[in-house]
């Protein structure tokens, strides 16, 4: 078997302000907004629209909220995702760091971090913390870590885990984690994703022709489903509702997060509100766009959208969980591991689907 100290297995996920301050909330921002995946304007006008506008009208809101859920240790996601970090670095003998998308540590600090620590390294794995594929979170991560491994022409290889909303090891993973809430009575589960323009949707239609051209266009096969984001959704909650045994008629799904019109509907907010006139008092929430806990679930989801449905007059409302650093969640993350190092390469990307 090749030497694995030789390989290296990095955890990619969004990234987080340094702190709460307003200076701070403001840095990551601005790097988070101006990402041409994510505001997909021209550049002029993007850089006019974010520093502008959206910025000075946000920045101090956004500050606030995280406030609200930062911990005496800092940022919830960055904690999470370093937990994970220590406890799949249990379960091999490759070295695990991590990597964020906006935000320390970048890819320059973390290749060349291992590179210092391995300087024979022949391999990195890369796990992008987004089970499902969209230009603004998984495909922007991956090509951001990609730019600094082809700018700095490090001399390892670079695999990257391809989007994992339909493995059946993730699948049961978030099911098992979501188990022990559904114990109790509940009217309804909700499954909020976060939102993504409808033009974000069309601009990863590898067929120029499907994606949103008939109200199931996501449950027609279609090569477009390997790059949309939509129908990965659904079909991640279609086989983790199977798994997890939630009854037919207890379920839908959302989209959170939203900034402009024309996002994906039905939107979180407005069904929060809707629900309990419609006879669903018990409400709980699951997030598998997430698999760290972050402000868009702890923040937006946990806090502002209880305010919301239990105003509505809804009586008991609780978000699941992400699966963070549950045991299940972890040894699925081991296995991709081992199954790759034993040569198994079902899970790396095609880099060929990449925009």
């Amino acid at each position: 078997m090749k030497d694995r100290t030789k390989r290296a297995i990095v955890l990619m996920n969004l990234g987080s302000p340094d702190s709460t301050e307003v200076k701070d909330v403001k840095k990551y921002l601005d790097e988070f907004l101006m990402d041409k995946r994510v505001i997909d304007y021209p550049y002029l006008l993007r850089l006019l629209l974010v520093k502008g506008i959206i910025i000075p009208a946000r920045v101090k809101n956004s500050a606030e909220a995280y406030h609200t859920i930062w911990t005496k240790d800092g940022s919830p996601l960055i904690i999470f995702t370093n937990q994970l970090r220590n406890s799949l670095q249990e379960r091999t003998v490759d070295a695990v760091a991590i990597m964020m998308r906006y935000g320390p540590p970048t890819p320059d600090e973390t290749f060349s971090a291992l590179l210092k620590k391995i300087p024979d390294l022949e391999e990195v794995l890369l796990i992008p913390m987004y089970p499902h594929y969209a230009m603004s979170s998984y495909e922007t991560a991956v090509l951001h870590a990609r730019d600094s491994y082809r700018r700095n022409r490090f001399p390892f290889k670079l695999k990257f885990i391809k989007p994992f909303y339909n493995n059946d090891d993730y699948l049961n993973a978030l099911a098992e984690s979501m188990k022990p809430y559904l114990q109790q009575d509940y009217d309804h589960v909700l499954f909020s994703y976060h939102g993504i323009p409808e033009r974000h949707i069309l601009k990863t239609d590898r067929t120029h022709q499907h994606c949103l051209s008939s109200p199931d266009c996501c449950d027609i096969a279609s090569k477009a489903h390997e790059t949309c984001y939509r129908h990965q959704c659904f079909y991640t909650t279609k086989k983790v509702v199977q798994r997890a045994g939630i009854p037919e008629g207890k379920f839908s799904n959302s989209f959170q997060s939203r900034i402009g019109k024309k996002w994906l509907t039905p939107y979180t907010d407005i069904r929060l509100e809707e629900m309990p006139k419609e006879g669903i008092k018990k409400l709980l929430v699951v997030c598998p766009a997430f698999v760290s806990d972050c402000l868009e679930t702890l923040e937006e989801i946990a806090i502002r959208g209880k305010e919301t449905f239990m105003n509505a007059g809804g009586e008991s409302y609780e978000m699941i969980p992400c699966m963070n650093v549950n045991s299940v969640w972890v040894e699925c993350l081991a296995k991709w591991i081992r199954d790759y190092e034993s040569g198994d390469s079902s899970m790396i990307l095609n880099e060929s689907i990449l925009a």
